[in-house]
């Protein structure tokens, strides 16, 4: 067997062609939008929360790309929202963060698959100050705070005991109940949204999709978009 044909899906393997699934959730109409983008998105987020069958409604994919344009994605935790944009911490020499030093231009998706929505979120995101980012780091569990030191994010490691060693290390520099300093090489992004799409999934693919976009006297234009 080629290993071309080793790769391939076993013949009682489901087919994505063949996945379909009819959405008849009830629509969006213009009508019902929030004033503003952040102000609808609270409302869904809320429902999110709420709805009991999503996981991690804060997950959201984010989409980057460096300085040559070449796109990379990854899901992230949305740590914090509101009419200054949406806010999310990681290590300032991962990918992303080199990713949007070059070009900050940036992408945040929601995807909430159970309740037939999405979100899409484009703008320029900007670090948070540091008063910000040690507050957050704050109220982090003990092991995260600890694991913001122990990752060089995005960083080629040689096996697994490394890092776990390096946990190691800190966990007995730094005990339970021990105050583990802010790393300097970590921190928070704000995305200043310039659109917000707000998708809602309809029957027969004519999906709901209205879309906020920012004006120069700072307020906002809503459009619909085909589906």
């Amino acid at each position: 067997m080629t290993d071309a044909a080793a790769a391939l899906p076993a013949d009682d393997a489901p087919h994505p062609a063949a996945m379909r699934k009819q959405y008849r959730a009830e629509g969006l109409a213009e009508k019902d939008l929030a004033a503003t983008p952040v102000a609808q998105f609270a409302r869904w987020f809320q429902q999110a929360a709420t709805e009991g069958r999503l996981y991690e409604p804060n997950a959201m994919v984010v989409a980057t790309a460096d300085a040559e344009g070449r796109p990379s994605s990854r899901t992230v935790l949305l740590k914090h929202f509101d009419e200054q944009g949406f806010v999310f911490y990681t290590n300032y020499d991962s990918r992303k963060a080199r990713d949007l030093a070059a070009n900050p231009y940036v992408s945040l998706l929601f995807p909430w698959h159970p309740m037939a929505r999405q979100v899409i979120v484009t703008g320029v995101a900007r670090r948070t100050g540091r008063d910000e980012t040690a507050a957050y780091f704050r109220t982090r569990p003990h092991g995260s705070q600890l694991g913001a030191w122990a990752s060089a994010q995005s960083t080629v490691i040689t096996t697994r005991a490394e890092l776990d060693a390096s946990y190691a290390e800190l966990a007995a520099r730094y005990p339970e109940g021990e105050p583990v300093p802010v790393p300097p090489h970590w921190g928070g992004f704000r995305v200043a949204p310039q659109t917000v799409e707000f998708w809602q999934g309809r029957e027969n693919r004519l999906h709901d999709r209205l879309r906020y976009v920012t004006q120069p006297d700072g307020g906002w234009r809503v459009e619909r978009l085909a589906p």
